[in-house]
């Protein structure tokens, strides 16, 4: 299984951005899936979160800028990020969780991380 995060790169103030996360392997239907970021010096933190089923939930932080969406059709995850400011830089990871089909052990995966800087 892998998560495959794209779309980070230089973004302006006030301006926007969307991230992808691709995963392969068959398990992205049935994920718990989120966006995590971690700034310079900071510990790591959950921006938003998806349910299997689409429920969503934004860090205070993101609430009315960022929003997570999910295609289970296509595999893929995406953050759509509005309204960017220079406190949004960070790198950005996809993560997945949930419960394997056979064994109902749990699992978590996370993808590689996209930069996201936000100039002023």
């Amino acid at each position: 299984v892998q998560l495959q995060a794209s779309g980070g790169g230089l973004g302006q103030a006030g301006g926007s951005l969307r991230l992808s996360c691709a995963a392969s392997g068959n398990i992205f239907s049935r994920s718990a899936m989120g966006w995590y970021r971690q700034a310079p010096g900071k510990q790591r933190e959950l921006v938003a979160a998806i349910t299997r089923s689409g429920s969503t939930n934004h860090a205070d932080s993101v609430k009315g800028r960022f929003t997570i969406s999910r295609d289970n059709a296509k595999n893929t995850m995406y953050l759509q990020m509005n309204s960017l400011k220079p406190e949004d830089t960070a790198v950005y990871y996809c993560h997945a969780e949930g419960f394997a089909m056979v064994t109902g052990r749990p699992y978590e995966y996370w993808g590689q991380g996209t930069l996201v800087t936000v100039s002023s």
